[in-house]
């Protein structure tokens, strides 16, 4: 396969030689380095390089160039290569317009002249930029092939589950008939039944009927079942504050599993963009935060099972049980549980039969191509709406966010709110409700009412999604762990005398542990924690300070 094209620009020969030199010494095994003079001449080999359909991974550009400066080559060869990774290259007097070309050029990062040792001052930020343009490449497709029916709940569930788990795949809608109709037909005699939809064709050219999310994760290489039954620390739910807590807790050489139902993320995994997480000026998205965690946990030696989901909790003096979905038993001398927090559904008539069908909760991302020309509804006020109406608006015709409340900076941060008043294609609907789904075998069209005259009306779309409420999904630990009244978990100085009751220890609960010792919680299921993805990471990785005292007790 063609290697992917690294393209560095510069009018000073020497110095174009030297970086030249530089990338291929660290890249070329992976990457093709081109070289260009100035930046006309980079945008004549971008042009080659399209007609090719060779990818261009990266472009680092000298700012100071005759003609075409660094920020306008980058911001011309964005139009042709818009997921290529960008880098200016500036001297000291040039940051001002390297900080600019960021807010308004879109460049990923600037560099400062010279960069001697690149080891220290290059190639680290190229290492993260080139892995970030990796993890959302998509290269010829080899990979696996779903089959279904685009309005099937199932086929939405597999599709959402492969791409939040960053699985290369591609969709084929049955009623499109071609490849599709050619694919089901394989292995199936003329009078064989019909195959039950969607159909999975994995690479190695195996297929899978109606698969579980659990089968097709055992059968793409995701981890399913422990190597080991017995850890330090055990953690289930793989959001910032799971991941935080594994993240430091292999570092410090802890024997740790996270077992997560869906992908790894969270909620926070399926946000287009988070904005205001330090360190980031930019921005990431949900996506790019979670596999940075994983690959960060993986590095630390901790095990990731996914998918895979904890049943039930059953504790035996210093041990806790947990068993899984499947069965399996997984034990420790420590459980973290990071669960998170479910979207609570909708309460409009006709919404629940046409969940996967028009009706979604949460920002899936699968969505967002398909509603393209389309007018998408949101409800609900907080970030996570926000963020989702700016990713749509990108995609969508027009959005329209449905908010109960009189004002959309009730919960929502300033930043949000700015942005949503400045993007054309939003609009925003306040003390407004929706009442009712309507539709056959996919959504229609959706009723609407003012909450202030009490008039409803009904308006077509086919896509609607909600944001509303949070539920902590705790069912399964009732009876074992002391819940608030709407069953998020009481820590530390939640618990009252009458969760204390049977407390074994002479210590009071540490700082999130639970009225269980050597059980803690941390992040959104975790009763009045704060609901931001700073927060959640900053809990987890507290925890294991204490987990290291309840072991160190131990």
């Amino acid at each position: 396969m063609t290697k992917p094209v690294l393209l560095t620009v510069d009018d000073d020969p020497q110095v174009l030689a030297t970086i030249a030199r530089d990338l291929r010494r660290r890249y070329g095994n992976e990457y093709r380095v081109v070289r260009a003079n100035s930046g006309e001449e980079a945008l004549e080999a971008l042009d080659e390089l399209a007609l090719r359909r060779e990818p261009v991974a990266l472009l680092l550009s000298d700012q100071r160039m005759p003609r075409m400066d660094g920020v306008a080559f980058l911001h011309e060869a964005r139009k042709r290569f818009p997921s290529s990774k960008r880098a200016l290259l500036t001297a000291y007097a040039d940051t001002d317009a390297a900080i600019s070309a960021i807010n308004r050029s879109q460049v990923d990062y600037y560099l400062l002249k010279p960069w001697d040792p690149p080891e220290e001052k290059l190639f680290p930020v190229l290492d993260d930029l080139l892995e970030d343009w990796k993890g959302a490449w998509r290269p010829p497709f080899r990979g696996v092939t779903v089959v279904g029916d685009r309005w099937s709940q199932k086929s939405h569930e597999l599709r959402d589950f492969l791409a939040r788990n960053q699985v290369p795949y591609r969709f084929l809608d049955v009623e499109g008939g071609g490849e599709a109709t050619d694919l089901l037909g394989r292995g199936n005699g003329a009078a064989a039944a019909p195959s039950p939809l969607p159909v999975v064709f994995l690479a190695d050219g195996d297929r899978l009927d109606s698969p579980t999310i659990l089968e097709l994760g055992s059968r793409v290489g995701l981890r399913t079942l422990p190597s080991e039954r017995f850890h330090d620390l055990a953690i289930v739910g793989a959001g910032p504050a799971g991941l935080a807590a594994a993240v430091y807790g292999g570092s410090e050489g802890l024997r740790t599993v996270l077992i997560e139902e869906q992908a790894p993320g969270g909620q926070a995994g399926t946000s287009s963009r988070i904005e205001n997480y330090l360190g980031f000026p930019s921005g990431l998205s949900g996506a790019d935060l979670a596999r940075r965690g994983v690959t960060q946990a993986k590095r630390f030696g901790v095990e990731i099972l996914t998918p895979q989901s904890a049943a039930a909790l059953r504790v035996d003096g210093p041990y806790k049980h947990l068993t899984l979905a499947d069965g399996t038993v997984v034990s420790a001398h420590v459980l973290m549980l990071s669960l998170g927090v479910t979207w609570r559904r909708l309460p409009a008539r006709g919404a629940d039969p046409l969940t996967g069908r028009g009706v979604f909760y949460g920002a899936t991302m699968t969505e967002a191509l398909g509603s393209r020309g389309q007018t998408v509804y949101l409800v609900g006020a907080g970030n996570s709406a926000g963020q989702a109406a700016m990713h749509f608006a990108d995609h969508a015709e027009k959005v329209v966010m449905v908010v109960r409340g009189d004002s959309l900076g009730a919960k929502m941060s300033s930043y949000l709110v700015d942005r949503i008043r400045e993007t054309p294609n939003i609009e925003v609907l306040l003390q407004h409700e929706v009442r009712g789904c309507e539709g056959s075998d996919r959504l229609e069209c959706v009723v609407l009412e003012d909450l202030t005259t009490g008039e409803r009306r009904t308006a077509p779309t086919g896509y609607l999604f909600s944001f509303i409420g949070a539920e902590p999904p705790t069912e399964w630990l009732k009876g074992v762990l002391a819940l608030d009244s709407r069953g998020f978990i009481l820590t530390g100085g939640d618990l009252g005398k009458e969760h204390l009751a049977h407390w074994p220890l002479d210590r009071p609960p540490f700082l999130l542990e639970t009225n269980i010792p050597g059980v803690f919680a941390a992040g959104d299921v975790r009763a009045d924690s704060i609901k931001r993805v700073a927060s959640a990471v900053g809990e987890g990785s507290v925890a294991v300070h204490f987990i290291h005292r309840v072991l160190a007790g131990l």
